[in-house]
């Protein structure tokens, strides 16, 4: 849990969902944390060390009073007596890499597991690499014939080069309204919905502080957004889909972590929809996950018409949020699967992946 990305904070509050829930009577549960400059710590109290350690504002007050303490229960000198070694790390049944955004959800941790001979669980290097470079993803949705929303991209050294040509051409590409977005987050960080060329200013000049790339994706009208879980390896099953109402302009990263104070976004589960749109996305769902080479789990997310009723894959999450909020484990209690069996299923799959790889010959 943990990690160097900007999504550390909500690394540490799926982490601890996880935790609680786990069956304890079948796994013993170790925290490995992360910290934000990419420390690893082995410790009981790693959740509570790294709440000492990163910075709190994007966290709830009442989850940081119940795991932060008045002082670090370690100081931070003496976390570096807590890095463990590969040796250590190789000593585990199964790793659990409950981290979202770059350097886990981008296939690097999971390159190093592999490298080490350790079981994970969750998609391997090439679909976390995929899943998370959402302009790579759109174009191996399209070389398989899944439907995506148009879209332009440019690298963020064009943008500071000639901005008013990176402007001129999204105009004439896409129009308005757009999405401006670093296409290597999660998470909705840097995410700007614009209407005009100001705001897409703006909105670019807000992603590029995340990405080194910039994906700008026109606006679906009258949308709906559509999400369905994942699960499996060779023979993945899709969950029933489920509909987020936002109460924003978008499912933002407030109302997906935070919660809104007003209003809150309505997450309809299952989500109203025809037996025959159900079908339909429910396949497209796991004809996403195999084009990828999903393993594990992942949450696909799509963006429906509501008058034309068209549906376009958005993206794909092979590290979705496991918070008590978050759609993934919810559209999977909906479907008949417990979080708690969900959690056992996915460390069965990931052990299961693992003896798979083991019948290759190197």
């Amino acid at each position: 849990m943990g990690g160097r990305s900007s999504e550390h904070e909500v690394s540490l509050r799926s982490a601890q969902s996880v935790i609680q829930a786990m069956d304890k009577e079948r796994f013993e549960v170790v925290p490995v944390g992360i910290t934000k400059t990419g420390k690893w710590i082995i410790h009981p109290e790693a959740l509570a060390i790294l709440l000492t350690l990163a910075d709190k504002h994007m966290l709830p007050a009442d989850f940081v009073a119940a795991h932060a303490r008045a002082e670090a229960p370690v100081s931070v000198a003496e976390t570096a007596s807590m890095l463990p070694t590969m040796q250590e790390l190789a000593a585990f049944d199964v790793l659990f890499p409950v981290m979202h955004g770059p350097f886990c959800e981008d296939g690097t941790i999971q390159g190093l597991l592999e490298m080490a001979h350790i079981p994970y669980v969750g998609a391997g290097v090439l679909a976390s690499a995929v899943g998370m470079d959402k302009i790579v993803f759109k174009d191996v949705m399209k070389a398989n014939g899944i439907p995506v929303s148009p879209y332009w991209h440019c690298l963020r050294s064009r943008w500071k080069k000639e901005p008013e040509s990176v402007l001129d051409e999204v105009e004439a590409a896409l129009g308005y309204p757009v999405f401006s977005k670093p296409p290597n987050m999660g998470s909705s960080v840097g995410i700007s919905k614009c209407s005009n060329r100001d705001s897409l200013r703006k909105g670019i000049t807000e992603a590029v502080r995340f990405d080194r790339k910039i994906l700008i994706e026109a606006a679906v009208p009258n949308v709906r957004e559509i999400e369905v879980s994942v699960l499996g390896n060779d023979y993945p099953k899709a969950s029933v889909p489920g509909e987020i109402v936002p109460n924003h302009e978008f499912y933002d990263y407030e109302a997906k972590y935070l919660g809104s104070t007003d209003n809150d976004s309505k997450l309809l589960i299952p989500a109203p929809l025809t037996d025959e749109e159900t079908a339909y996305i429910r396949q497209l769902a796991v004809r996403t996950y195999r084009a990828i080479d999903g393993a594990g789990l992942s949450r696909v997310d799509f963006l429906m018409n509501r008058e034309t009723c068209e549906v376009f894959i958005n993206e794909v999450n092979t590290m979705p949020g496991f918070t008590s909020i978050s759609m993934y484990p919810k559209m999977w209690e909906a479907t008949g699967i417990s979080y708690q069996a969900l959690i056992t299923q996915l460390i069965e799959l990931a052990i299961e992946r693992f003896k798979d790889r083991e019948k290759l010959e190197f």
